[in-house]
């Protein structure tokens, strides 16, 4: 097998390697929300991946982690990544693409619905690099009339 060569989305994702101190809002129900602080601690596997691996509270059932996988395929020319948590048994598989600024990368998945029925949703995360120590993360759910609703955001700021 010839050596893969690193293409700029793999360099784009290096850029998130370091250790970050996050606070996110997460939306409990109509007009109510949570606020929580952690840690995610963003390693690189080689050139090609990396592997965010976060510590915090989850609202209303205490410490959680998490641990993202982000890579790129230039076959497909799509992101391509894992999202698995503690108090979750569902692996998330991720499928994405960067916008045209180069600094907003979207995340689409699938997986069990929010509402306790046993049926699957899709799903947005969105990362935006705002500059090299401050970035910011979103959540949707696709709604039944179509349109994302935000149900998580958390703000990132570089601590190493």
């Amino acid at each position: 097998m010839d050596k893969e060569i690193v293409t700029e989305q793999h360099r784009w994702l290096q850029q998130l390697v370091g250790d970050w101190a996050y606070e996110s809002t997460v939306a409990m129900g109509p007009g109510e929300t949570d606020t929580t602080i952690g840690m995610d601690r963003v390693k690189a596997l080689g050139e090609f991946w990396i592997i965010a691996e976060a510590e915090g509270e989850f609202p209303g059932d205490g410490p959680a982690k998490m641990v993202i996988t982000l890579g790129y395929d230039p076959l497909r020319e799509r992101f391509t990544g894992t999202f698995i948590h503690s108090q979750m048994s569902y692996l998330w598989h991720y499928d994405g693409e960067l916008d045209g600024t180069r600094r907003i990368l979207t995340l689409e998945s699938s997986g069990p619905a929010m509402d306790g029925s046993e049926t699957t949703a899709r799903y947005r995360d969105v990362m935006e690099i705002v500059d090299e120590s401050r970035r910011l993360f979103s959540s949707y759910a696709l709604r039944e009339d179509g349109k994302w609703h935000e149900f998580m955001s958390a703000r990132y700021t570089r601590v190493a």
